[in-house]
């Protein structure tokens, strides 16, 4: 079983920065990892995710200001944001897509409110 836990949001102005953090505890080095937001009244996004090889992506909205990483015992995945606007408003939540024996398994975190002004 996997739990993930993010910190790191707030509020900040437009051209600032934040760094998230997702820890994760359980077996996680084989998950592939995201990162998601939801704006009000907006369906939730995906953001940026990155494999258990470590390739990433990012929608093209963040490319070039996002930045996703792992630490080295991936046990905590990052999303350092840089350059923020109005627009990067959001609850961002952090998932794990892991191997099952029969079917994947996903696992969300609670969400950390980032707010831009």
């Amino acid at each position: 079983h996997v739990q993930l836990v993010e910190s790191g949001g707030g509020s900040v102005q437009a051209g600032g920065s934040l760094k998230l953090s997702c820890a994760a505890s359980g077996y996680v080095s084989r998950c592939w990892m995201e990162w998601y937001r939801q704006a009000p009244g907006k369906e939730r996004e995906l953001v940026s995710s990155i494999s258990s090889d470590g390739s990433t992506r990012y929608t093209d909205s963040v490319k070039g200001r996002f930045t996703i990483s792992q630490d080295n015992a991936k046990s905590t995945l990052y999303l350092q944001m840089n350059t923020l606007q109005t627009e990067d408003t959001a609850v961002y939540y952090c998932r794990a897509v892991c191997p099952g024996a029969y079917r994947a398994l996903e696992y969300w975190g609670q969400g950390t409110q980032v707010t831009v002004s």
